[in-house]
């Protein structure tokens, strides 16, 4: 016995509804014989049902579609919200910051205690930085790295060792693992070591 697919198979062919021969086909379907005034009314019967269960399936189609779209709509200004509320919780944590460079240019002071102020400021931005999980790259000494250094220069030094980062033009920073900015570095030459 053949294959089927789970449903019962009919032995005798549905010569109504059965399609028409393909182009060299070698067996042309049988003729059909009249069909009686009953048989009319019930395929015309049968027909509305058929129609009446694609609209149905339709209109169903159509509301899955719909549904699925408001979905989408829903998980995207989701995803916005939450990323406004991430950036709110950044921001707030900088307004301190924002707070101690306002009162530092109000203030009325010698060079020196100016100087001494915006260090304090600069040390509380980093710290701030530190907390939302932005780090700085270290540079200075260390072997040049295409992951994380950008070299802007190349100096032919016997004073370092090859391909080791002399100096820092800007500084780098990663959040978490992840890089924000390459530093940008001088890095020595030194085809001697």
């Amino acid at each position: 016995m053949g294959k089927s697919n789970g449903k019962s198979e009919s032995k005798a062919l549905d010569l109504e509804r059965e399609l028409p021969a393909a182009d060299g086909d070698e067996n042309p379907p049988a003729p059909t014989a009249e069909a009686s005034p009953g048989t009319a009314e019930s395929s015309n019967a049968e027909l509305q049902k058929l129609k009446a269960e694609r609209d149905t399936l339709l209109d169903r189609l159509a509301r899955a579609q719909a549904e699925f779209e408001n979905a989408r709509r829903r998980a995207a200004k989701e995803q916005q919200d939450f990323r406004d509320f991430a950036m709110v919780d950044a921001i707030k944590s900088l307004l301190p910051v924002i707070d101690s460079f306002e009162r530092a240019l109000q203030a009325k002071s010698d060079p020196a205690d100016f100087r001494t102020g915006v260090e304090l400021i600069y040390k509380q931005l980093q710290d701030v930085l530190a907390k939302l999980g932005v780090r700085p790259i270290t540079t200075k000494g260390e072997q040049f790295d295409p992951h994380f250094h950008e070299a802007i220069e190349m100096v032919e030094t016997s004073d370092a060792a090859d391909h080791e980062v002399l100096e820092e033009w800007q500084r780098g920073y990663k959040f978490k693992d992840r890089l924000l900015r390459p530093a940008m570095v001088k890095v020595a030459k030194n085809p001697g070591k």
